[in-house]
């Protein structure tokens, strides 16, 4: 069965409907209408773009411009992530972290699919490897984010109260074990409540993807099902490593909290999608 194109009609009373949200959200004073326009635009450009480079990926299977695609994905996740800081590290050290972690967790992840799991061969085959390092890379950048933002910013909401326990003899993974782990969870919790919720709240993406484009429900379950593990592994590894790092940078070989090499500025909105 194929799946039902749409017309430009049809995507036309889709982008009315955000629109109308928009002119809601000038009439409430919600400041949200500008933000919703420029994503609107972005997503529309940028998965067009996206749609383009798969046709041509897609028709000549190389894993040269398949490596060369999946390290822009990894230099823009990690821009994304350090745009999302309130507190962030000066300077690039907080792009290497979330570029890093991300590249630990999701490529490892991802390659240990392709290559034990599903087995495809060749291994590089973009219809399995894009969309795949897709949905791992874009959950991890979004937990890592999370995560980074909330060691930072608690770091400074009780900067005194780890100083005095520094003085009192601890070590700076002493000091800080209780902010460190609020800050892992805070990093794993919008996967959690996706698995928590999938199949009686929301049907995730792929799944969904799969059961439009005429796959057996069962065979689409089984796939999300793997899916959604191999997420929340890349992003709790991700966001574990990206903690640790950055826990490293806001310490000095003598134990004392450097907050000095955190910016301060205006943290955009974290957009979590499908």
């Amino acid at each position: 069965m194929d799946v039902q194109p749409l017309t430009p009609t049809d995507l036309a009373l889709a982008a009315s409907l955000l629109l109308l949200l928009g002119l809601l959200s000038w009439r409430l004073r919600l400041g949200l209408g500008r933000q919703i326009f420029i994503a609107a635009a972005r997503t529309t450009v940028q998965l067009l773009l996206i749609g383009h480079v798969l046709r041509l990926l897609f028709a000549h299977v190389h894993p040269g411009p398949l490596l060369l695609l999946a390290t822009i994905m990894l230099l823009v996740a990690g821009r994304e992530v350090i745009a999302r800081q309130q507190r962030a590290l000066r300077g690039i050290h907080g792009w290497l972290i979330g570029t890093g972690a991300m590249f630990i967790s999701s490529f490892t992840v991802t390659l240990l699919a392709l290559l034990v799991i599903i087995g495809q061969t060749p291994w590089y085959e973009p219809r399995y490897a894009i969309p795949l390092l897709g949905m791992l890379l874009g959950n991890t950048m979004t937990g890592v984010a999370l995560a980074m933002d909330r060691m930072t910013e608690t770091l400074w909401q009780q900067r005194h109260i780890i100083e005095q326990r520094l003085m009192l003899g601890q070590t700076a993974t002493q000091a800080v074990a209780e902010i460190r782990r609020q800050a892992i969870r805070s990093g794993m919790m919008p996967i959690l409540n996706a698995m928590a919720t999938a199949g009686v709240v929301s049907l995730p993406g792929m799944m969904t993807g799969q059961i439009l484009g005429g796959s057996s429900p069962l065979d689409a379950v089984q796939y999300q099902i793997l899916i959604m593990f191999l997420i929340c592994a890349g992003t709790g590894f991700g966001t574990m490593v990206a903690i640790r790092w950055l826990e490293q940078q806001l310490f000095d070989h003598r134990h004392r909290l450097r907050l000095e090499r955190l910016s301060s500025g205006t943290r955009k909105t974290l957009q979590a999608g499908p």
